[in-house]
């Protein structure tokens, strides 16, 4: 009998996986007439208030009204840009649909208390064992993620929002979320594309890099992408490392400007990476360092970031892109898709956000190429 080279059977094994993940992806996105179906119970749960996961459920729910699943409606703004607690009550309040429905006492939060976070778990993980009145669950971030990506409980699980699901634990491969009911979207290469793309402009040879020295931090701040585009790429990482996953929002952003300021005259470029820290009212006391010292930005979480202040990042678009790929999903979930097989890969546009405000202040003067591929242009910080 012919022997089999071990190329042939790893290719073999990476088909089926990617062929298994997506099995189910031929489900209708849009409703589906069908009598006697009671509404589809929704509920949320997050780790703590932070900007994106606000920026990510309007998205979400933004692309549900278009595909059908309800009227369309516009969330009103909130008074703090990184919490959805009132958004959820609005819904739960104001979305009329045949289909689904958002469910008030169905939030939770732990608001970045681990203490807290044990009992949250152990809530919410009794209620979906017990009552058994949620038909699906928005896990909003790496906490929620790890939290309800296990076997202890068996309910439709998307988790929306994480920095690399697959670093963090949450799921088994890029290919396959490890439990029938859960989901993870996952960008394998963001992060890298982000750093590639930054370095290309810039061309820096050191690069400030501060993240919190555990796991979900490294998960969080992309280290390993960074890293590895380093080694390739040729430059160097400068790392500051502090604890920046706390409840305490003062002490997070301190610890956040203490790094910038230690770092901002060993480098010539910083990658600012999500942490509790990078809060927008107290973004001009962040970069001034940065200003001081003529250093270029780049924002990992996105272009709210440059629109306060960040020379760089990835277009805001893509919220509302990345709202479609869950709407999408949750809409597949919801007419007999099993979670796990649908498929968990979407890799975000890469549009320019520029921030000329800033390029000023630290003498940078764009490229007419950077200009032209650039989706949005702040002339001002706000």
């Amino acid at each position: 009998m012919k022997k089999i080279p071990c190329w042939c059977l790893f290719y073999l094994l990476v088909s089926c996986s990617l062929a298994l993940a997506a099995r189910d992806d031929h489900f209708s996105a849009r409703p589906i007439a069908q009598k006697g179906v009671s509404l589809f119970r929704i509920g949320y749960m997050e780790g703590g208030p932070y900007v994106d996961y606000q920026r990510t459920l309007r998205g979400t729910v933004a692309a549900l009204g278009k595909l059908g699943w309800m009227e369309p409606l516009v969330l009103p703004p909130t008074r703090d840009p990184n919490e959805t607690k009132a958004l959820w009550d609005y819904l739960a309040d104001h979305a009329q649909s045949k289909y689904i429905r958002f469910l008030k006492d169905g939030y939770y939060t732990s608001g970045w208390n681990a203490n807290a976070r044990k009992q949250t778990r152990k809530s919410v993980l009794s209620r979906l064992n017990g009552a058994r009145d949620i038909d699906l669950m928005l896990a909003m971030g790496t906490w929620a993620g790890q939290d309800l990506a296990n076997d202890r409980h068996h309910v439709p699980t998307i988790v929306l929002s994480t920095s690399n699901p697959l670093q963090a634990g949450i799921i088994k491969s890029v290919a396959d979320s490890g439990f029938d009911h859960l989901h993870a979207q996952i960008d394998p290469t963001r992060y890298e594309r982000q750093v590639r793309l930054f370095h290309d402009v810039i061309g820096f040879k050191r690069l400030g890099l501060i993240y919190e020295d555990t796991p979900v931090g490294r998960a969080y701040a992309a280290v390993d992408d960074v890293e590895k585009v380093a080694r390739e790429e040729g430059f160097e990482v400068v790392a500051y490392k502090d604890v920046l996953d706390i409840k305490e929002l003062n002490l997070a952003y301190e610890r956040l400007v203490k790094g910038i300021t230690t770092l901002a005259p060993k480098v010539d470029a910083i990658y600012m990476t999500v942490n509790r820290g990078m809060q927008d009212d107290k973004m001009k006391s962040i970069l001034a360092p940065i200003f001081a010292y003529k250093i270029p930005t780049f924002s990992q979480s996105g272009s709210g970031e440059v629109q306060h202040g960040v020379l760089m990042s990835i277009s805001q678009a893509g919220f509302k892109y990345i709202g479609v790929f869950y709407a999408t999903t949750i809409g597949k979930i919801i007419n007999g898709a099993v979670p796990r097989y649908l498929t968990q890969i979407y890799e975000e546009p890469s549009k320019i956000a520029l921030n000329l405000e800033t390029a000023k202040k630290i003498e940078y003067n764009p490229p007419f190429d950077i200009l032209l591929s650039a989706d949005e242009i702040y002339e001002h910080i706000r």
